[in-house]
């Protein structure tokens, strides 16, 4: 987890003109609402900015004079503008939020698809946490520079615009005045968002770690509490929880400087024009109104410098979460299905593996020379020690990875020219880690696919002896799973595996390590329920149990990433070799048992 924490402590630069282009893309097919958004926004702005001119005119013109009427209709204008800024505030900020969640929705989903098409090797390199936190956190980050960045710089622009021209139109000595303020305003907020940018930091940091501590303890908490380490894990969370306090202490110490000091520069400012304006009044040389409107839109000359400062750190955190999204949808799968398939679906069965070597990491070798045929219904199991490549070759057949070196073929033809949806709903693969999803029993026989009956399901089941625990449940086919099955033991899941295989027929069987994890009674349940699997269907078994694969046409076996010997159980006995040796081993520790439980 330290490069994903790495991953997230960089902030980049606050704009990047590069990202922002790609960012606009998104709100492109929402350009119209967001148009729209700016027109309200700019709009309201421009009635609010009106106001405090309203109230000039009413003291100079109709206050002075006792003019009744024409105050009633400055009232009457006032609460107009008052109408229009709540509506045209109303509609811009529905109309900005709801463009906002649209581009949520459309880059979360373009995120999604985009996993679902990445290839197994990058998973094995890239931890959960981080691919979560893409979908969720940095999205999240986008929205707000949708929402209350982009278009709301527009509104803080054209209304720190339209409050100068009107302070320099009614005095322009007041207005040198304040603009004498601005480099000391433009300090106080630059040394704040260095600040800022610092904390901000810490705090992303700080999430990561939290993050990828939760994640492991949460997925290993059965390990925790069996080796009675809850107090360690207590103390260490601590630690990480206790660094992400301080790093926002920080962050709301520098908000708490910098926003009061704002506000006290803001009334230092005007209590100054009070003072001087009021001593310009009193000579005549400036009317009560035209004081009045100069200290209102003094005030409201600072809270759009507030909202900018505020702006940087949103727009600072959407540069950063876009770099690492763009980097992530930048990312191309490694194994793609061609232009023009040579062939879409698997008919007869046949499997080759022709001279293949294969290698995970750069000088270091699973594969070498890998060279075996399986004909059509053929039953081939793949013997070996741990680490011997068993699994690579059925990650290879399914094309989860391409070869470096040499060829497979299926039906005659090179699994790369195949279309790859075709080639893998064509081969069947029972794990021995079983993944179910949450959802009912038949949805997890089924997986989504409407082609599959519920009587499909219940025969599948009812072949493979899974209807046995099935029609036990509460709900029988209809009973939820929890998720990754939890509410069912490690054979059930197994056992609902061997059903969804079967239901999904398809023409190649792959069983790895699929009877490992069921109990004696139960394995014998299934071996008539596999020799059903298998007729007919080519089938590739890997398996520690020998006593499984002995009826296997041909065993392969594998010793350091190599075929060492190939045959029947019987040829293989009397080659008295490496499978023999393992089929000794494996005997011997069942006889020493026995006669341990005997005595």
């Amino acid at each position: 987890m330290t490069e994903d924490i790495n991953e997230e402590q960089v902030i980049g630069k606050a704009y990047d003109a590069r990202l922002m282009r790609r960012l606009l893309v998104y709100l492109k097919p929402y350009r119209r609402s967001a148009i729209l958004a700016i027109v309200c926004l700019i709009a309201g702005s421009a009635f609010s900015i009106v106001q405090p001119y309203l109230i000039k005119v009413a003291i100079d013109r109709y206050i002075r004079s006792h003019n009744l009427a024409g105050l009633n209709q400055i009232a009457i204008f006032y609460v107009l503008t008052l109408v229009c800024v709540f509506s045209l505030s109303y509609s811009q900020t529905w109309l900005i939020n709801l463009t906002g969640q649209k581009i949520m929705y459309d880059l979360r989903m373009q995120i999604f698809r985009h996993l679902q098409k990445l290839d197994v090797s990058f998973f094995d390199k890239n931890p959960v946490g981080r691919l979560m936190t893409r979908v969720t956190t940095d999205v999240d980050a986008l929205n707000e520079l949708f929402t209350s960045g982009v278009i709301s710089v527009f509104d803080d622009i054209f209304t720190l615009s339209g409050i100068i021209i009107f302070l320099f139109l009614l005095n322009y000595r007041l207005a040198l005045g304040i603009a004498a303020i601005l480099p000391f305003l433009i300090l106080v907020t630059l040394l704040f968002k260095i600040k800022v940018r610092d904390s901000y930091r810490r705090v992303r940091t700080a999430i990561a770690r939290i993050n990828a501590f939760l994640q492991e303890n949460i997925t290993g908490a059965a390990v925790v509490q069996l080796f009675g380490q809850e107090r360690k894990q207590y103390h260490q969370f601590t630690r990480i929880n206790n660094d992400h306090l301080e790093a926002n202490l920080q962050s709301i110490f520098y908000y708490a400087i910098f926003f009061p000091l704002l506000e006290l520069i803001s009334a230092a400012a005007i209590a100054l024009i009070a003072w001087y304006g009021g001593l310009q009044v009193l000579s005549g040389a400036l009317t009560l109104g035209t004081l009045i409107a100069f200290v209102q839109y003094s005030d409201r000359f600072f809270s759009p410098i507030s909202d900018l400062s505020e702006k940087y750190t949103i727009l600072q955190a959407a540069m950063a979460s876009s770099e690492r999204i763009f980097k992530l949808l930048d990312t191309e799968p490694s194994v793609v299905g061609p232009a023009e398939a040579k062939s879409r679906v698997v008919e007869k069965g046949s499997i080759e593996f022709r001279n293949v070597s294969f290698c995970y990491n750069p000088g270091e070798p699973v594969l070498h020379e890998i060279s075996f045929k399986v004909e059509p219904g053929e039953k081939v199991a793949v013997v070996g020690a741990t680490g011997a490549g068993k699994s690579t070759i059925i990650s290879l057949l399914s094309r989860f990875y391409d070869v470096q070196q040499g060829e497979i073929l299926v039906d005659g033809v090179d699994i790369r020219h195949f279309d790859l949806q075709g080639l893998r709903s064509s081969i069947g693969i029972v794990l021995q880690d079983v993944f179910l999803f949450s959802g009912s029993v038949s949805e997890n026989i089924r997986l989504g696919n409407s082609m599959i009956s519920d009587e499909q399901v219940q025969n599948a089941a009812e072949t493979v002896h899974a209807s046995h625990f099935v029609r036990r449940l509460d709900k029988q086919f209809g009973t939820e799973v929890g998720e990754r099955g939890s509410s069912l033991s490690v054979g059930q899941k197994q056992l609902l595996a061997f059903a969804r295989a079967l239901a999904y027929d398809p023409k190649i069987l792959v069983l790895d390590e699929a009877t490992s994890s069921i109990d004696t009674e139960t394995e014998l349940l299934i071996r008539d329920a596999l020799a059903k699997l298998m007729a007919s269907r080519t089938s590739i078994i890997v398996a520690h149990r020998l006593s499984t694969i002995q009826n296997a046409d041909r065993i392969i076996v594998l010793h350091r990433g190599r075929i060492r010997e190939m045959g029947s159980h019987q040829q293989l006995l009397r080659l008295r070799g490496i499978y023999w040796k393992l089929y000794q081993l494996q005997y011997k520790d069942q006889h020493d048992s026995t006669a341990v439980l005997d005595a």
